[in-house]
């Protein structure tokens, strides 16, 4: 099979670059640089070039080929979907655009989450955006049979990231050496939200298992994780993980994105609602699919990526202060015990 990744070396389309080369896949990675933060797998082959800046180069690269399978890893805009279109309408059997499950409605009408679920999130840019994207591909796919499958991702981690709600998702470590310091840490609300957090090897296994499947044309599929914990939880795993106690101070979400109106639109329009995805269809279409890797195992791989290397271990002191002023602003508000 004949597989393209525009991306291909992130977080989550890493692992799946890595498994599809172990499945004997002919894939071609197409980025903008050679120099990234995970590797090309070996047995991939790369082009380099900007799929958003560079269409002459890119015409060149792709001219004459065509593959069974393309995945649109960084695709954000309608723009970027019209590009897709006309690069790839009649040049390759499945198309694959990866959405997002914050798409789905906010705050949510029943906490369990499937496909049918309404898109709608009137608090972050992005998942309208991604709406506007898998409106435009399912429009594209009814009139002219453009051949799109939609992949919903939620949270989903691997070995250099640690995914919390109040965190920095450049140095993620910054959190870790908080709870090593006995510094408090930040939950929204009470804690008891629920969420689901995925490996993305075990996402890998979902994404790939649909690729060339004729039965998942024009259809949209959510792979994540059947663990359902609440924050809470996340948290004191992570301080079972590191070997001490997590000092966890409980704030609103309003008054964090006072504070902070950069994180405002994914806590307030994703991380602080509840969500537990039913995850039948993927199962129906993949049957092999299986998440294998716990939160309480996937964070300990984490942290030991991390502890490997000192370099690894960056902070962000920028968002230490503003955290640490968040907290003593909710502090004050409070009469002293």
């Amino acid at each position: 099979m004949k597989v393209l990744f525009i991306g291909g070396t992130g977080l989550i389309s890493t692992a799946c670059s890595e498994l599809a080369v172990q499945r004997g896949m002919e894939l071609t990675i197409l980025n903008r640089s050679v120099s990234t933060k995970h590797a090309v797998p070996k047995g991939a082959k790369l082009l380099v070039g900007d799929v958003k800046s560079d269409q002459g180069r890119l015409t060149e690269l792709l001219d004459g080929q065509r593959y069974d399978v393309v995945v649109d890893w960084i695709a954000f805009t309608q723009d970027d979907i019209e590009r897709d279109i006309r690069l790839f309408s009649g040049k390759t059997g499945q198309f694959v655009f990866i959405s997002s499950a914050s798409a789905y409605q906010k705050p949510p009408a029943h906490y369990l989450i499937t496909e049918e679920t309404p898109l709608e999130n009137p608090f972050w840019q992005y998942s309208r955006d991604k709406i506007a994207c898998e409106r435009r591909l399912m429009e594209e796919y009814r009139k002219k049979g453009f051949p799109v499958t939609i992949i919903r991702p939620s949270h989903t981690y691997g070995l250099s990231q640690v995914p919390l709600t109040v965190s920095s998702w450049t140095y993620p470590y910054t959190v870790v050496d908080r709870i090593k310091r006995g510094k408090p840490v930040i939950v929204p609300g009470d804690g008891t939200s629920l969420w689901v957090l995925t490996w993305n090897g075990d996402f890998a296994k979902g994404l790939l298992g649909l690729f060339g499947r004729k039965d998942a044309l024009g259809e949209a599929f959510q792979i994540t994780s059947d663990e359902v914990l609440c924050w809470n939880q996340i948290y004191e795993e992570l301080g079972l993980a590191i070997g001490t106690a997590v000092n966890i101070v409980h704030i609103p979400s309003d008054l964090i994105a006072a504070y902070w109106p950069h994180a405002a639109e994914g806590l307030i329009g994703d991380k602080s609602n509840s969500v537990v995805f039913d995850n039948s269809k993927i199962k129906h279409f993949v049957p092999d699919f299986n998440c294998e890797v716990s939160w309480a195992e996937g964070v300990r791989r984490a942290l030991a990526w991390f502890e490997a290397d000192p370099a690894r271990q960056e902070i962000d002191n920028d968002a230490n202060e503003l955290w640490d002023r968040i907290i003593d602003g909710y502090q004050k508000a409070f009469p002293a015990k």
